[in-house]
């Protein structure tokens, strides 16, 4: 019996997935198991594996093309088997399945590219809400938004396209320059320099609307402090050295500068909070969902650990490995890279002594981690120090609140062993 291959929905907040390339054809035997193509989200990548063994009857959609959840991909079964039963519309055995399976290629290419109307029977406009605020935030001309939601209703892909295609409410076609005397000869031309033109992923497209913002949109100040990092260095190494023995995991500095993070932020709730200036509101979180900054391949993506202050230093650095593994190899789940209330970022590995971490909106600040160096006391003695960065949003809270969680997260990461009694 024939199967009916569909776009999987990779979280609740993904409408579509951008097919990246297919590895079986229409002809090609496949065992359970095999690649079917491989697709990505705005800041996943996944493999579709076949769930039964047959020949791939038909394909309906190409690389690159960005194809709704749940919508037709491909039809697998025995060689010559009459599929259009499966397809949507489809009239059963009285349609040939070569008709079905064009018009399910017309309908999920219609779906991505849609040129349906986008008003209610009422005049009003059918869009999302993220959509209308992305909108409102970027100026996009709605107008000529082409829908791809359900029903004919614009959503944040299709606000996107727009921005991509720079059609903004104040783009007034350009004047063509008068010439005012006749164009000097021409000078010969330069020898070409070499280069390679590499298209945009999406998440690189993604992360540069969302940087953009951030600095166009929020009054950001920076912060620098730095503390006595002795004894979390040496926690740190009795932990390593007794870890087998205690069944712990590998335990970083990061695990246990973010331990200290969740377990100082929430006596400081205007750090642990999303401005939401569209709403006129400031979200107070209880809880920390520490968002966690993970460098991969394909770029900066920010994991979330939620309820980090209610984990122990083990149960949090083994979430953390996990989350970074996941996101390193593309697998991550969606719902897992959004919703946190404050960001930690350590470039303190590559060396970093101090820098300008860029706030994640809608959260209200973001933690640098750098890198140690050694420091000389009033007697000569040197001892490690460990250098913070804060950057925080000046809307959302002023100086002095943002100097008091930071000199409060560097007095629970001098005296460590306090903190864990806590």
């Amino acid at each position: 019996m024939a199967t009916l291959v569909i776009m999987p929905r990779q979280g609740q907040s993904v409408e579509s997935c951008v097919i990246t390339a297919w590895e079986k054809k229409v002809g090609d035997k496949v065992a359970a198991g095999d690649i079917l193509f491989t697709y990505e989200t705005d800041k996943s990548s996944f493999e579709e594996k076949s769930e039964v063994e047959g020949t791939v009857l038909a394909v309906f959609c190409a690389d690159g093309d960005d194809v709704p959840c749940l919508a037709p991909v491909c039809v697998i079964g025995a060689e010559g088997e009459d599929y259009s039963a499966l397809l949507p519309k489809a009239e059963g055995k009285e349609k040939p399945a070569e008709q079905a399976a064009a018009e399910v290629k017309t309908e999920v290419k219609a779906a991505a590219a849609a040129t349906g109307d986008a008003l209610s029977a009422e005049g009003r406009m059918k869009i999302s809400p993220r959509a209308r605020h992305l909108a409102e935030r970027t100026e996009a001309d709605l107008s000529k938004a082409v829908p791809t939601g359900p029903n004919g209703r614009i959503i944040e892909r299709d606000v996107n396209t727009l921005l991509d295609n720079g059609m903004l409410v104040k783009n007034t076609p350009a004047a063509a320059p008068v010439a005012e005397a006749a164009a000097p000869a021409a000078a010969p031309a330069a020898p070409a320099s070499a280069y390679t033109d590499v298209k945009l992923p999406n998440i690189r497209k993604v992360i540069a609307k969302s940087m953009h913002a951030s600095l166009s949109e929020m009054a950001q100040l920076t912060l620098n402090s730095s503390f006595d990092a002795t004894q979390l260095m040496a926690y740190r190494a009795s932990l390593k050295a007794n870890a087998e023995k205690l069944g712990l995991p590998n335990i970083t500095l990061n695990d246990m500068v973010m331990y200290a993070v969740a377990k100082t932020i929430t006596a400081h709730k205007d750090l642990n909070a999303h401005y939401l200036a569209d709403e006129g509101i400031i979200r107070y979180f209880e809880h920390c969902n520490l968002g966690m900054a993970v460098d991969t391949d394909r770029g900066l993506l920010v994991a979330t650990i939620a309820n980090a202050d209610t984990m122990s230093l083990a149960a949090l650095a083994k979430d953390s490995k996990s989350l970074a593994k996941s996101a390193q190899e593309g697998s991550i789940s969606p719902d897992k890279l959004k919703g946190a209330s404050f960001t930690v970022s350590n470039l303190g590995s590559f060396g970093i002594e101090s820098f300008t971490p860029v706030i994640n909106p809608p959260q209200t600040g973001i933690l640098g981690v750098d890198t140690i160096t050694y420091r000389v006391k009033a007697d000569g003695s040197a001892y490690p120090a460990m250098g913070l960065s804060l950057t925080f949003d000046h809307r959302a809270l002023d100086g002095a609140p943002a100097a008091k969680f930071l000199k409060a997260l560097c007095a629970n990461l001098e005296n460590f062993n306090l903190l864990m009694a806590l």
